[in-house]
């Protein structure tokens, strides 16, 4: 037969990831992490190289900067990831930087208002390693190694946010809410 053995989580686990206490922990994190994307995404906006009339010039500038990192013994860009920007990227500057623009600001005001906690700092943990797979660094790292601590505290990252009334009527994978009865796979 078998038995299920079920392995203790330790306190600061439990205290980081599952008490709402750890709420007041994470309210500033995530603010912080939330106002670096919506103050990243809000200038390209309204910049004309982003989303205006010359959008995708600022993109295009910056992955030929990435490619020009391909080269020598160490390069700062992988092989595949180059390829990537140039052949799925860069022919399409345009539709790519209003995404990269409009995704880092709905990435901000949901860290910020805690919305989707949890799948607001997937979508900024995956934009920074694209950042960082084209060799740009700058506060990358530090993004998304808070990201990560976000994303596993999502039950309580958001409790202190909109995540604390709209995740019991929306519902999580494992039990649906009030608005979702059920979903289907």
């Amino acid at each position: 037969m078998n038995k299920e053995i079920i392995i203790e989580e330790p306190r600061l686990s439990k205290f980081l990831f599952s008490q709402s206490t750890s709420a007041w922990l994470w309210l500033p994190i995530r603010v912080y992490i939330g106002w670096q994307w919506l103050s990243a995404g809000w200038h390209k906006v309204f910049a004309a190289s982003w989303t205006g009339s010359d959008a995708g010039a600022s993109l295009a500038g910056f992955i030929q900067g990435a490619l020009a990192k391909t080269g020598g013994a160490h390069p700062d860009v992988h092989g595949w990831y180059a390829w990537f920007l140039e052949h799925a990227v860069l022919p399409h500057a345009n539709a790519w930087s209003h995404a990269v623009a409009y995704g880092e600001v709905a990435v901000g005001v949901a860290l910020i208002l805690g919305i989707f906690t949890g799948i607001a700092a997937f979508f900024g943990l995956f934009m920074n390693l694209n950042f960082l797979f084209a060799g740009a660094v700058s506060t990358n790292p530090l993004l998304l190694i808070v990201s990560i601590g976000v994303m596993l505290a999502w039950k309580v990252a958001g409790y202190i946010g909109l995540d604390r009334w709209l995740l019991p009527r929306v519902g999580v994978p494992w039990r649906s809410g009030g608005v979702i009865t059920q979903i289907s796979i």
